[in-house]
């Protein structure tokens, strides 16, 4: 085995989906109508960055052997022989038992009771019962990415209302047509692992019109926070705007008939634009929130 580094204990907190995490988790925090100090606001989101770290090195830790199987991902630190499981195990338990510890100390138990959920939903639900027996693994799964505002907003509060639940939802029902576009694009790597994702069991045909049908839900639920009165114009015209591109984008895809993932660009476009949607759908909530102070 090759010695390893901090760059492999890094790698095992998946930087990339972290990084959407914790941008998600500072927008439901500075969109709370109350504010934290600094060092404490700093403290919250240091926390959800770490419990979303230990979810993605426990993920690695269960997954080693299925990431083995699959191009996409068989150069991560453990199918690559740079890191050995239970070393991935004992980061992720430790990374999980600070950033609880440290979430309920620093802010309040209701703050660290649903990071805590998040990382079991992740690792239990998800990663250990539902993607490896079923294609809706992705449709309840996604609830798992869906926490970090909630957190961010629970931190500050110290409670939940309907905004937050909001964005909660907004996430949940982003990530099926989110993940749904990559797994068209890249089947084969799932079905090399004995992924049942939705393109794997059901075709490509029945992946693409259920990227579109899911789209529906996720735009009258990103819309919603205007016309409810939770959200100004800045968000309104910004969340329209994101979302009639999503829509168009989903339509092309559900018209889309290639079957070799050289020919899937709307599938590519649309995942593509799917990341730069929720960042600046959250920038623009943040933005309703101060600008209109």
């Amino acid at each position: 085995m090759l010695p390893a580094d901090w760059r492999d204990l890094f790698a095992l907190t998946k930087p990339r989906v972290m990084s959407l995490v914790v941008f998600t988790a500072l927008c439901g925090l500075l969109a709370a109508p109350t504010t934290l100090p600094p060092v404490l606001a700093f403290t919250a989101i240091l926390c959800i960055a770490l419990g979303a770290g230990a979810a993605g090195a426990l993920n690695q830790w269960y997954e080693a052997e299925i990431d083995s199987k699959m191009k996409r991902t068989a150069k991560r630190p453990l199918p690559d022989g740079r890191l050995d499981k239970q070393t991935a195990l004992h980061f992720g338990v430790g990374l999980s038992g600070l950033s609880v510890v440290l979430m309920g100390l620093a802010t309040n138990y209701l703050a660290a009771a649903i990071l805590l959920g998040s990382i079991l939903f992740y690792v239990i639900i998800y990663t250990m019962w539902l993607k490896p027996r079923t294609a809706q693994n992705i449709v309840i799964g996604g609830a798992a990415g869906a926490f970090p505002p909630l957190i961010g907003w629970a931190a500050v509060t110290g409670d939940v209302t309907l905004m937050p639940i909001l964005l909660f939802t907004i996430i949940f029902l982003w990530t099926p047509p989110h993940f749904w576009a990559l797994s068209l694009f890249v089947r084969t790597d799932y079905a090399n692992a004995g992924i049942p994702m939705l393109p794997v069991v059901s075709g490509l045909k029945s992946t693409r019109r259920h990227v579109l049908v899911y789209t529906f839900p996720m735009v009258a639920a990103a819309v919603a926070p205007w016309p409810l009165g939770l959200a100004g114009p800045i968000y309104g015209w910004t969340s329209i705007g994101l979302n009639l591109v999503f829509l168009f984008l989903a339509i092309k895809v559900a018209g889309n008939k290639a079957t070799e993932p050289a020919d899937m660009k709307p599938e590519k476009q649309l995942f593509g634009f799917s990341i730069l949607y929720l960042f600046f759908l959250f920038a623009a909530v943040v933005a309703d929130r101060w600008i209109t102070l």
